[in-house]
């Protein structure tokens, strides 16, 4: 077998198992575990795959910070579709709590009230998006500038929510690792985050299918304390599979929304909520 064979097996075998031993590897293709690993090196340079403890995995789980601009050319049409299916939760005369991130964003652009609706957020963009809307009542967060995102954070954004009782957060996060939880790249946006998800009656992470399996370098919350995930049909069975086995609801948003009032009829029971 050349190397290019194995390098195309290698890859081949990732893309349907998503993560292999250097061992089994070498098992499979009848080379030594010095081969595999030369093999490896080589794709990690061609950033075809990540290695990590002794196995390949497809993609590098750590997340860098980017900015606002440059995630919101990422997966647009997926984020769209998350941010009607979000908007679509929201209910009548409803208090919602809207984090920062280009899904939420996407959220916001979404929104149509049903009479009067109070949107506490620290993002710039979500007020400014929604600020038009008279049936609106926009509660911007103080605080520090997040130049990156476009959003608040630090202690002034944190102390008013403790004043505040809201049925739903919709938050946006840069990884979603199974047994880790849910993380940001920003260590300040981390807590700005556990300060939100104290104040709303439920926790609703929206993200589409590449935030899966990777890592930011804060940890906001483990998997345990999430309500509902919203994401897109890009997501692997085994993972949509094991999310629901941990008791979170799944929302899989096809890539086709011809009703999205009829997706929103399939979370309405889980959902329902008084009002804040």
């Amino acid at each position: 077998m050349t190397k290019e064979e194995r390098h195309s097996l290698i890859i081949d075998t990732l893309i349907k198992h998503e993560s292999i031993m250097v061992s089994d590897l070498s098992s499979l293709l009848a080379v030594s575990a010095v081969t595999i690993r030369k093999d490896l090196t080589e794709l990690e340079k061609e950033n075809k795959l990540y290695r990590s403890h002794g196995k390949a995995i497809l993609i590098n789980p750590y997340i860098n910070n980017r900015s606002v601009n440059e995630k919101e050319k990422l997966y647009r049409e997926e984020k769209k579709l998350i941010g009607k299916a979000a908007a679509s939760l929201i209910t009548k005369d409803d208090s919602i709590i809207i984090a920062s991130g280009t899904t939420v964003l996407a959220m916001a652009r979404s929104i149509r009230p049903v009479h009067k609706l109070t949107v506490i957020s620290a993002s710039l963009q979500v007020a400014e998006i929604l600020g038009s809307n008279e049936a609106i009542e926009v509660v911007q967060l103080g605080g520090s500038l997040r130049h990156s995102s476009l959003s608040t954070v630090g202690k002034y954004a944190e102390a008013p929510l403790s004043d505040f009782s809201c049925s739903k957060l919709f938050l946006g996060v840069d990884g979603i690792d199974m047994d880790f939880g849910i993380t940001t790249t920003d260590i300040r946006e981390a807590d700005l985050n556990r300060v939100m998800m104290r104040s709303a009656q439920k926790t609703i992470v929206l993200a589409d299918s590449s935030k899966f399996r990777r890592r930011g370098f804060s940890k906001i919350a483990n998997m345990d304390e999430i309500d509902l995930i919203i994401t897109d049909s890009h997501i692997s069975d085994k993972l949509a599979q094991r999310i629901e086995e941990l008791g979170i609801e799944l929302t899989v948003v096809p890539e086709e929304i011809h009703d999205i009032r009829a997706l929103a009829m399939v979370n309405a029971d889980s959902l329902t909520v008084g009002e804040a």
